[in-house]
């Protein structure tokens, strides 16, 4: 069942959907890219994957509808000390939601989303039990890499090189990381199979580290 829910950050109160099927073991709360919403097809792709998998979903904005017109000055997306806190709001309430209270939390990013994500899980340790990155900039996160205790899975497409070379930086400087790297795929893994891949991936990772007390 998807309810909508309204993140309670400061002023902020950012719009979500939270999906959580009856017999969820886990919760993953999405951090989409620049440019992108809670609409995201290839989030909500991935969200649909994993919810099959027994994993409830919160995919939310990190910008409010009056942020969103920064096509120019990309003045909000950006802004990673603007968006964490949103992100790490979004846990704290699907931690105390009913339908998903007591679940231990994973965080999936994509492109800018996932350097929120990491540091989210540098700051809030204790809030997040893994972290998977989708065509990630995990290096925006910089010296706050080597901060963050979640084990954490960097997914790049093959032929994204400048990405992969950052992401490839970023994996030697986590302590708990694995890179895999989607054959053929390119940054928006637009490829025939490319998310299919991605949803396989993360989901074995939420699997194996997102496991109720």
């Amino acid at each position: 069942m998807t309810v909508p829910v309204t993140i309670n950050s400061d002023e902020v109160a950012p719009d979500g959907d939270l999906t959580a099927p009856a017999d969820a073991r886990g919760v993953v709360v999405f951090a989409h890219g620049s440019g992108s919403s809670r609409f995201s097809p290839r989030n909500r792709a991935v969200a649909r994957s994993l919810q099959d998998l027994r994993l409830a979903t919160l995919l939310f904005d990190l910008l409010r509808p009056e942020e969103e017109i920064d096509q120019r000055s990309m003045q909000y997306r950006f802004d990673l000390e603007l968006l964490t806190p949103r992100l790490i709001s979004a846990v704290e309430q699907v931690r105390r939601h009913a339908s998903t209270a007591g679940l231990p939390v994973g965080l999936f990013g994509a492109s800018t989303g996932a350097a929120v994500a990491l540091l989210v899980a540098a700051r809030r340790p204790e809030l997040v039990e893994a972290v998977v990155s989708r065509g990630g900039r995990p290096d925006m996160a910089g010296d706050e890499l080597a901060r963050v205790e979640a084990p954490t899975l960097l997914i790049v497409g093959e032929r994204d090189e400048q990405v992969l070379a950052l992401n490839q930086q970023a994996d030697a400087a986590l302590r708990n990381s694995e890179i895999r790297t989607i054959g053929q795929a390119t940054h928006l893994f637009e490829e025939p199979g490319a998310l299919e891949q991605v949803t396989e991936y993360a989901g074995e990772w939420f699997a194996r580290y997102l496991k109720p007390d």
